[in-house]
């Protein structure tokens, strides 16, 4: 990679590359996260309300993402570097507080928080690189890039309404954009696409994780239902169909992953390039878990009546966001779309009028069904080609 001595404060290769419990530590708040953002969305289905908790969704994303790849390339076990994770995670903290307020009187506190978490990661990053010029200089172009955003961030919390939406938009979409590009930057060019970064095995187990945490936010909310559901009969039902998605969702996510990041595959995330797409896939398949989880309060309120529109986009649209995330990860892997999970999209969405003709429990069941059906598909079709094949002939 370089001739460059490699300083004490980078990773080596063949040390233990899984997550070290203070990681697991850090995902801890994005349960507080994520709640405080389903909770958000459930009390405003517009467009509006859906385009406001993505932007939030993304900023908080790209935060544990940045730390994800802060403790793939640098060492976790360094007290330098651990004290770094806390101080993340205590500004992520103060971005989930500031999550239901964002919009309005709490904007200033979510950017300061933001902005507070890459300047003190940065600064580390860089003065602990100094000594390896190649090395410090991807943390030179994320400390760039943030820059450039810090504009847009900034603006936004002297405005409101649409401006503010609009500025924040634009910001975050250049934060997780810029990635995709290599950061490139004046006068030191970009990292290159191709380039080794990444330890794959490091990188898909921070992924499982920050996914079983979106998990457990949804298990959190149909538990929380179902304890103030008095065991009516309706809302009992619609918290053990919202648990009853949590499984299903698990049970898509790791069939197909076991297969997907067995040790010959594993590697391909170890790229700029797949590294960051894999990322990306997760964040749709964590917003189709979030989604759920909202469809549940809203089902639990009120399971029977006629269905909004907007409550059968959200109930029918957490599961195909779920699908869609998986079909992207599918590709950035193997290089082929798993059709299966592309059609489960497409009958989500095809169904999507017709759910407003259904109770809101009815559409609950019809999401959960279409799950069903793909994960029955994906674990038997395989099995029945093999007995087909290995059958003896008559």
């Amino acid at each position: 990679m370089t001739s460059s001595p490699l300083p004490r404060i980078l990773r080596r290769r063949g040390e233990p590359e899984y997550p070290t419990f203070l990681e697991l530590f850090f995902d801890l708040v994005y349960i507080f996260m994520l709640s405080r953002l389903a909770a958000g969305f459930a009390e405003d289905l517009s467009l509006r309300g859906a385009a406001q908790t993505a932007v939030l969704l993304m900023a908080a994303w790209w935060v544990w993402v940045l730390t994800a790849w802060l403790t793939d390339l640098f060492n976790p076990r360094l007290p330098i570097i651990q004290a770094t994770v806390l101080a993340v995670m205590l500004g992520t903290l103060l971005m989930a507080i500031a999550v239901p307020e964002a919009f309005d009187r709490y904007g200033w506190l979510f950017v300061a928080a933001y902005f507070g978490i890459h300047l003190v990661r940065d600064a580390v990053l860089i003065a602990g690189t100094r000594v390896n010029r190649p090395i410090q200089a991807r943390s030179i172009r994320v400390f760039f890039w943030f820059g450039v955003t810090a504009a847009p961030w900034v603006a936004g919390v002297f405005v409101e309404g649409t401006t503010r939406l609009l500025l924040w938009a634009f910001a975050v979409a250049i934060d997780l954009g810029s990635a995709r590009f290599g950061w490139p930057t004046p006068r030191m060019g970009r990292t290159e696409l191709a380039s080794q970064i990444f330890t794959g095995t490091h990188l898909s187990e921070r992924h499982r994780a920050i996914f079983i945490i979106a998990l457990g936010e949804l298990v959190l909310t149909a538990g929380r239902g179902l304890s103030l559901s008095e065991f009516e009969a309706g809302r009992t039902m619609a918290n053990a169909f919202g648990f009853g998605s949590a499984v299903l969702l698990f049970l898509l996510y790791f069939h197909r992953v076991r297969q997907l990041l067995a040790p010959p595959n594993v590697a391909v995330v170890e790229r700029v390039r797949p590294g960051t797409s894999t990322s990306y896939s997760h964040l749709v398949m964590v917003a189709g878990v979030l989604t759920v989880s909202t469809s549940v309060s809203l089902v639990t309120e009120r399971p029977f009546g006629p269905t909004p529109a907007s409550w059968a986009a959200v109930i029918l649209g957490g599961p195909a966001l779920f699908l869609l995330g998986s079909a992207l990860f599918d590709a950035v892997v193997t290089g082929r779309l798993l059709w299966s999970r592309a059609l489960g999209v497409v009958v989500l969405g095809g169904l999507a009028p017709a759910g407003t003709q259904l109770p809101p429990l009815a559409v609950q069941v019809v999401a959960n069904l279409v799950l069903l059906l793909i994960l029955v598909g994906e674990t038997w079709a395989p099995r029945l080609r093999l007995f087909g094949a290995t059958a003896p002939a008559r």
